[in-house]
């Protein structure tokens, strides 16, 4: 499978650029696409094509001074609409964040975690969360790895993150084809 990571501005992430351009990998086989998240204001994604290519960034959905806190619940809705519109998801991974530093935090990952679960629930797409440690022991080899260690072990496997948000992303779904969730060819 090639590793290729498509670092974009969060305005450039649009699910139209992430559109695939042939249905099935070079052996002519159509992969399972996975959604791998980090979730958040901004947020880490990585996407596994029907061809096998990984394409990942960030997206951002903080609103403006003039915007109620709930847009960017709407916008994250509506990008997960286009995503699929687009791709066909087959599976969706997320960070599952069982310890918050502050109320505020918990909140928050709270309102994504409802949007995209109740998502996935309507589109009857499969989604998993994995654990922190679990990310971080299987990308790194250390479950309490801090971010640095997470990023160096994605650029390691050849991809460029611009931030700790898209390389948790690309480990969150590298993890995923490693335990062949989304079941058939990896």
């Amino acid at each position: 499978m090639a590793a290729t990571t498509l670092t974009q501005p969060a305005t450039d992430a649009s699910p139209d650029r992430l559109a695939p351009q042939i249905a099935s990998g070079m052996d002519g086989v159509r992969r399972p696409v996975i959604l791998a998240l980090d979730l958040g204001q901004t947020t880490g994604m990585a996407l596994r094509l029907p061809d096998g290519m990984i394409v990942s960034g960030t997206v951002e959905f903080r609103p403006s001074r003039y915007e109620g806190g709930g847009i960017v619940y709407l916008r994250f809705r509506g990008w997960l609409d286009k995503v699929h519109a687009t791709n066909r998801l087959d599976l969706v991974v997320f960070e599952e964040v069982r310890r918050h530093l502050g109320t505020a935090a918990a909140h928050a990952y709270g309102g994504w975690l409802a949007i995209l679960t109740s998502w996935c629930e309507q589109h009857d797409i499969p989604y998993q969360g994995v654990p922190v440690g679990t990310i971080k022991r299987f990308i790194t080899g250390k479950g309490n790895a801090p971010k640095k260690a997470v990023i160096a072990a994605v650029k390691a496997l050849g991809f460029d993150p611009e931030d700790d948000n898209e390389a948790d992303a690309i480990a969150i779904l590298r993890w995923a084809i490693a335990e062949d969730l989304a079941g058939g060819v990896r």
